[in-house]
């Protein structure tokens, strides 16, 4: 298990500044490295302070699991930090801009695209595959197989928001050379508004399981106008590059590889664990593996 780390006395990077909408952010520097902080949202209308919590989980959870399916993403470490109103469960996300390169969301390249039929913020399918298609900024065809594998694990995560502002690449101003930027901003897989009630039911009650299986989380992306089912969307196999993506991500899974990573993973409850490995199985069982098997050999 790891090590339990106190980001409390840290020092604070008085010069970056993070936007988003879930939860306050912070610059530190911890081991001689600079890391986002980032702190559980605060908002009213969450149910319990387990819910407050869970977002920094999923963040932890969502990126190493990424990393195990060889799709770099963010390091991130779970720690705590103490606040006026009581110690809070944080998760500091390693900067991979503190080099000096620029994160360029993909809303931004999307604005680039002077005959896109809709602004840099709109998620249909079939306008983002054409802004892919049509930026200069990397080698398209690896952007998209990118895109696809990276729609795949949201799939196996239950990510219900990845907008165009949560992806994209890094530009480098003293090479002028662009990559792909390190998945980041998983916050909103593995239902993070879920409180002890909701684990239990969907521990013991295949409906209320089948339900976040098979009817939510949607995709934030949309077929006209519509956001995606990702059951409905991977069974039906109408995209060939997702098709491939599928192969790729299916045949890289080690449920077993997963399941003892969240083992070891530092502040979660027994019911915590519990269900964050039983949601990714059935989600492995029940979507990518019904989308694998109807592609054949």
């Amino acid at each position: 298990m790891q090590k339990t780390i106190d980001f409390t006395n840290c020092r604070r990077m008085p010069g970056p500044a993070y936007n988003g909408a879930n939860g306050k952010k912070i610059a530190i520097e911890f081991e001689g490295k600079q890391y986002m902080l980032k702190f559980p949202p605060s908002g009213k209308g969450k149910p319990t302070e387990l819910s407050y919590t869970n977002s920094c989980f999923s963040e932890h959870i969502g990126s190493s699991i990424f990393n195990f399916l060889g799709i770099e993403a963010q390091e991130t470490i779970l720690g705590t930090f103490a606040m006026p109103g009581g110690t809070k469960i944080v998760c500091a996300c390693l900067d991979f801009t503190a080099s000096g390169k620029r994160l360029l969301d993909f809303c931004s390249i999307k604005n680039t695209i002077l005959d896109s039929d809709s602004n840099g913020s709109g998620t249909e399918l079939d306008d983002v595959l054409d802004t892919i298609d049509k930026q200069q900024f990397v080698d398209p065809i690896t952007l998209r197989t990118h895109f696809w594998n990276v729609f795949v694990v949201d799939a196996l995560l239950g990510n219900f928001d990845r907008h165009n502002g949560n992806w994209g690449f890094l530009y480098d101003p003293a090479a002028k050379k662009s990559e792909i930027a390190p998945v980041f901003d998983c916050g909103s897989c593995l239902l993070p508004q879920a409180d002890e009630e909701v684990m239990h039911n969907v521990l013991s009650d295949s409906t209320e399981r089948d339900l976040r299986i098979f009817r939510f989380p949607t995709s934030a992306l949309k077929l006209e106008g519509r956001k995606i089912n990702y059951y409905d969307f991977l069974t039906q196999a109408k995209y060939a590059d997702c098709n491939q993506a599928v192969r790729r991500i299916y045949e890289r899974i080690n449920m077993g590889q997963i399941a003892s990573f969240i083992d070891g993973v530092p502040y979660l409850t027994d019911l915590q664990r519990q269900f964050y490995k039983s949601y990714i199985s059935d989600r492995l069982n029940l979507i990518l593996k019904p989308a694998y098997e109807n592609l054949g050999s």
